[in-house]
């Protein structure tokens, strides 16, 4: 069975930072592209980043600068570090592992940038 969990969401300021994690089990972790992809309520879900197993990354142009991810095979592990946040950057959360076949989701971490 497939499960990806995130963590590491919570409240913080604007300016400040946050490192999410998704941990994955029941894939072969190093052949996949992992992705963060956030929703905003009323919004529809939108891509953050990807990076694929050769570690080929892809952001949003509204994160780009700000927002790194990043993966630790052996942990089986995707990261997002999240820097100078901003308002617009509320939203919850998803990982998402993409390799032919079925897509997987993790549950979503909430990530609230308010002052």
């Amino acid at each position: 069975q497939v499960q990806l969990v995130e963590s590491g969401g919570g409240l913080v300021q604007p300016g400040g930072s946050l490192k999410l994690s998704c941990a994955a089990s029941g894939i072969i972790f190093r052949i996949y592209t992992m992705g963060w992809y956030r929703q905003a309520p009323g919004k529809q879900r939108e891509l953050v980043a990807t990076i694929t197993s050769g570690r080929s990354t892809n952001y949003a142009d509204s994160v780009k600068g700000r927002f790194t991810i990043s993966r630790d095979n052996a942990k089986n592990t995707a990261y997002l570090q999240m820097n100078s946040l901003k308002p617009e950057d509320t939203a919850v959360y998803y990982c998402n592992a993409d390799y032919p076949g079925p897509d997987y989701w993790g549950q979503g971490t909430q990530v609230t940038v308010s002052s």
